[in-house]
């Protein structure tokens, strides 16, 4: 079945529960899930020990097929109250956290806190009670958690740190954190209204002018298995990050451009300088004036090209909601 807005919420009221704030609004845990079972299972085990009161986990199958979840088993075991997102094919965690905050935001009104974390183990349900008490600042809308200490590869970390440098480079903007976080209603009313969400969680978060704090966290190891993103997909995950940024990195790419043309024309005047002083050696101011002459059309071409492509970054989606409300094939409550 497909979830269009109305069925959405028709799906919703055949459940046991009748109102919204039977759910237990104030907190919310949105995870996302693929193909680990295993690792959702130790993580609900975990919040019902760090978490005092009542919460709600919103846990998204992101097209899991050898390891689909259980919510009744899963929910009751631990006597947690949730529900499990089934989507209709895998579209990435990123994709999976828009369709969990969308969800949070159609259903769940009023006064909420609402929990961003990955469901396998490295995002410590030990460290949300630290988060959650940063977020009691009245001018604070999200509070982020930024990496104390990592259990990664050498070679990763070098990755990361380089990554980091050509992000501030390309954007602007310092990057230091990743999906686990806690939003007021307000922050997460307006990520998920937000189609850059979808692309990239932390970057969405840096352009969406929210008020940001970071609290200092460390990175555990993951309950059980391996990371299910090879070293492509990082790559990629990184990059998809400055899309969300994509006007600022093809301005930056286009003075860049200009000023390498600028050079070229002063090196080409000292070229016609050195050739009219009778200095330069046969052959080597055609060349010279060659290849400079070739370096300014092709910078004045790509910054001509990264100029007019800033003018036609605008998102076809007019309601991301709607949009990733639709990917949901199935929702099962739990608890």
């Amino acid at each position: 079945m497909n979830y269009g807005e109305t069925a959405f919420h028709q799906s919703i009221k055949a459940t046991d529960m009748t109102s919204a704030n039977e759910l237990n609004p104030q907190l919310l845990i949105v995870t996302p899930v693929y193909e680990d079972r295993d690792a959702l299972r130790a993580l609900l085990g975990d919040l019902s020990k760090h978490i005092s009161g009542a919460f709600t986990v919103i846990a998204i199958d992101d097209g899991s097929l050898r390891e689909p979840i259980d919510s009744a088993d899963l929910f009751k075991a631990y006597g947690i109250k949730g529900y499990v997102l089934k989507l209709f094919r895998n579209v990435g965690h990123q994709r999976a956290i828009a369709v969990g905050l969308s969800f949070v935001v159609q259903n769940f009104h009023g006064p909420r806190t609402v929990v961003v974390m990955d469901s396998d183990g490295e995002d410590s349900p030990s460290s949300v009670a630290f988060l959650l008490t940063a977020l009691r600042d009245p001018n604070i809308d999200v509070v982020v958690a930024s990496r104390a200490s990592r259990i990664e590869s050498l070679h990763f970390k070098c990755f990361y740190e380089l990554y980091k440098i050509f992000f501030k480079l390309m954007t602007g903007r310092a990057i230091s954190f990743g999906n686990f976080m806690v939003l007021k209603s307000s922050a997460a009313d307006r990520l998920a209204g937000m189609a850059e969400t979808q692309i990239h969680l932390a970057a969405s978060v840096l352009s969406s002018k929210l008020r940001v704090r970071e609290v200092i966290t460390h990175r555990f190891p993951r309950y059980t298995g391996h990371s299910k993103m090879n070293f492509v997909e990082l790559v990629l995950h990184g990059f998809r990050g400055m899309m969300v940024f994509a006007e600022n990195v093809l301005v930056r790419v286009g003075i860049i451009c200009g000023l390498i043309a600028l050079l070229s024309i002063l090196l080409m005047l000292m070229a016609v300088a050195l050739k009219a002083a009778g200095i330069a050696t046969p052959g080597w101011f055609s060349v010279a004036l060659g290849l400079l002459i070739l370096i300014i059309i092709q910078m004045g071409t790509l910054a001509l090209t990264m100029l007019l492509m800033t003018g036609n970054l605008k998102t076809n989606q007019t309601n991301p909601i709607e949009q990733n409300l639709k990917l949901i094939k199935d929702i099962k409550h739990g608890g």
